[in-house]
């Protein structure tokens, strides 16, 4: 027995499985501090959601965001299968990743969509009414009509650039922001929803995606495939 034999060293995480585990983490710290401001509105819709009823929870923004959250479990389901799916074709850490990315696109983005498209009560009566003066309704939109319009587009800023390397630009992520909304301020204008299409909720739904955007910028996809990477450049050894 070879008494005098150095241990061996311990292998370092790469940066990519440090990725993997910072990612799900902080996903898992913003779903806890929402669940802690709101855990008082969001049990007043849970008696009606609860009990399948539409009118009290599916008609309000409470009851949408209750069910959002409850359904969370079941994109972490859909997230642990597309990677499952993956992982024969590229590595775990980016699998789990792109797997991310796709399922919070759409679990994030709907259920916002689904509370800008309701209409209101004088839906199909009420002529579409426009405001296309920019920055007039930000003083009648208040801090919560803000915040509101600031999150619409938020996971869709957060996550298409960890998804899509075409989209690994902010002023890509602006342009999408911005398009996405001029699309639902249409259609709350065409379908006559009893809502104002604003220039200003174009601006501040544009707004929101540009800062998700620059929020998961370490996580953005920069190549066919791989993650960026900013730690520092790279040599390349002559040869």
């Amino acid at each position: 027995m070879n008494r005098n034999a150095s241990p061996s060293p311990t292998p370092t995480p790469s940066p990519g499985s440090t990725r993997g585990i910072v990612l799900p983490g902080l996903v898992v710290l913003a779903l806890a501090g929402i669940l802690f401001f709101m855990r008082g509105p969001l049990m007043m819709s849970a008696p009606r959601c609860l009990a399948g009823r539409w009118h009290g929870c599916y008609d309000t923004f409470n009851g949408v965001v209750l069910m959002t959250l409850v359904a969370l479990p079941l994109s972490g389901l859909v997230v642990w299968a597309l990677a499952r799916l993956r992982r024969a074709a590229a590595d775990g850490t980016s699998a789990l990743r792109l797997s991310v990315a796709e399922v919070g696109m759409v679990h994030g983005t709907v259920p916002f969509l689904w509370l800008t498209l309701m209409p209101g009560a004088g839906a199909g009566v009420v002529p579409g009414r426009f405001s296309l003066v920019p920055l007039r309704d930000l003083v009648t939109m208040g801090s919560l009509g803000i915040a509101g319009n600031l999150l619409v587009f938020a996971s869709l800023g957060f996550f298409a650039p960890m998804r899509f390397a075409a989209l690994a630009s902010l002023p890509r992520v602006l342009a999408l922001g911005a398009g996405c909304s001029v699309l639902v301020e249409t259609a709350q204008y065409v379908l006559r929803l009893d809502r104002v299409s604003s220039v200003d909720d174009v601006l501040v739904n544009a707004a929101g995606a540009g800062l998700a955007a620059l929020a998961s910028r370490r996580w953005w996809r920069t190549g066919a495939g791989a993650p960026s990477d900013r730690s520092g450049p790279v040599l390349v050894p002559a040869g």
